[in-house]
């Protein structure tokens, strides 16, 4: 374990959870997911993932009847810039695709099942 506080970085990592509560409508076979970006500050990016995981799993069972389901995806992106200064990027992910940009959104950002507030 790294003690020099001068050694550690942030990282935030991005995990991906099947949400049990409130519970599903048993007429339906949707299912609600939920992607959760945490903070870690250690020494690398398997560091981070495994606090990070550790935190999942533990997050995923906090309700009894009706336990969230981690689904074993964990993303880690290394911070350039401290979480406290304005504008710091905490997550970026890229991704190469053949679909247009009006599609790319549809297919992966709004596919109008999200719950979200609009502004």
């Amino acid at each position: 374990m790294v003690s020099d506080e001068s050694e550690l970085s942030w990282f935030a990592v991005r995990c991906l959870f099947r949400k049990g509560w409130p519970r599903p409508d048993p007429a339906s076979d949707d299912h609600r997911y939920e992607e959760r970006i945490t903070l870690w500050r250690t020494s690398d990016a398997d560091a981070a993932i495994a606090l990070a995981e550790a935190e999942a799993e533990e997050y995923a069972s906090t309700i009894d009847e009706a336990p969230d389901e981690y689904l074993g995806l964990a993303q880690s992106y290394a911070l350039f810039d401290s979480p406290d200064e304005p504008g710091a990027e905490v997550f970026s992910l890229l991704r190469t695709s053949k679909l247009d940009p009006d599609s790319y959104l549809d297919t992966f950002f709004d596919t109008g099942q999200e719950h979200q507030q609009r502004s």
